[in-house]
């Protein structure tokens, strides 16, 4: 699976988790060769946990399956909104290739809007970071539920 086509996956999981009340941002984890290692969606609000962000669900769940522990050597994160701090910081500790991601975050992003954590040279891991894959698509959905949010 591609970059590309895994935002798509994402961009369903989002879906899925804005039906069920939280904000709209989905995950997908690949492996070296592209296949699928693990996915999620947001679930703060589904399960009452502040760290349930897609990414790291993700990132947990890929690391069950990886086949080298918590190590995701070779292995991309692909989400719909650059990450926050937090998920920014288990993409580098879980040491994945390269971090791919949708809707910048100028309020919380820590993957080069506010912030870039992934990228910064005082720690021992630094991810490939590519921004915008379909940034209109995953920008709209998070502005739609926003909006729907707010009663606009």
């Amino acid at each position: 699976m591609t970059p590309d086509e895994a935002m798509g996956r994402a961009l369903e999981l989002a879906a899925d988790a804005a039906g069920w009340g939280d904000t709209p941002i989905g995950a997908v984890v690949l492996g070296a060769d592209g296949a699928v290692l693990a996915e999620a969606a947001n679930e703060r609000e589904k399960v009452g946990d502040p760290t349930a962000h897609a990414e790291v669900l993700a990132l947990r769940a890929a690391a069950r399956v990886h086949g080298d522990g918590w190590r995701l050597t070779g292995a991309t994160l692909v989400v719909t909104l650059e990450p926050c701090t937090m998920c920014a910081g288990a993409a580098v500790l879980s040491r994945v290739d390269r971090v791919v991601y949708g809707a910048r975050d100028p309020k919380a992003g820590a993957a080069g809007s506010l912030w870039d954590v992934v990228r910064d040279r005082r720690l021992n891991h630094r991810p490939e970071v590519v921004a915008g894959v379909r940034e209109e698509e995953c920008g709209a959905l998070l502005r739609a539920f926003f909006r729907s949010k707010r009663g606009l």
